[in-house]
């Protein structure tokens, strides 16, 4: 997954344009490839993901961030996010929209843990290219890039915009102000 994500990840990254004072959260972080980035850029990185392993994995591959009080990762899920309202001034999310339940819910809770102000990114791979994978629906919900800009709208968000790394591009990074 890392190395098929890696590119587009990145871009996501770039486009929060990381500053050493901002503080960011990082939804369904998985193997953590962009993790080195982020730390190496920000004051302050929390990651959250619903798999206890990655959890594990990245306390400790990032200890030494982790004891420094720079970075921590915590076990949860994009309806109910273990952390504090206002908490990040940028959060990012790749390719986590289709194991959503909800995506009103799951912008709502980035909407809360985010200052106003704040930056979120989103990255997927829209439904029409999605769908030719045929991945199991009991996993995957794929997502037109209408119903996710919809939801941001609902939860708040603005000036929500979409990037790619070339009109070509297949994925979409989504950005938005909260």
């Amino acid at each position: 997954m890392n190395w098929n994500n890696g590119k587009p990840n990145l871009f996501a990254v770039q486009q929060l344009q990381l500053s050493s004072t901002d503080r960011v959260l990082e939804i369904g972080f998985g193997g953590g490839i962009i993790l080195p980035v982020l730390l190496e850029s920000a004051e302050f990185v929390c990651g959250v993901d619903h798999s206890p392993d990655a959890v594990k994995r990245a306390k400790a591959r990032f200890a030494k961030a982790v004891q420094a009080g720079r970075a921590d990762f915590r076990e949860g899920s994009i309806d109910a996010l273990p952390c504090g309202t206002a908490a990040f001034n940028k959060v990012c999310t790749a390719n986590t929209v289709y194991f959503w339940k909800s995506l009103d819910a799951g912008f709502s809770e980035i909407y809360r843990v985010l200052k106003p102000g704040g930056l979120a990114t989103v990255e997927f791979l829209p439904k029409e290219h999605m769908d030719r994978g045929n991945f199991p629906a009991d996993i995957f919900t794929s997502r037109a890039p209408e119903e996710v800009i919809a939801a941001l709208t609902k939860a708040g968000f603005k000036d929500i915009r979409v990037e790619r790394a070339t009109p070509a591009t297949r994925w979409n990074v989504l950005v938005a102000i909260r």
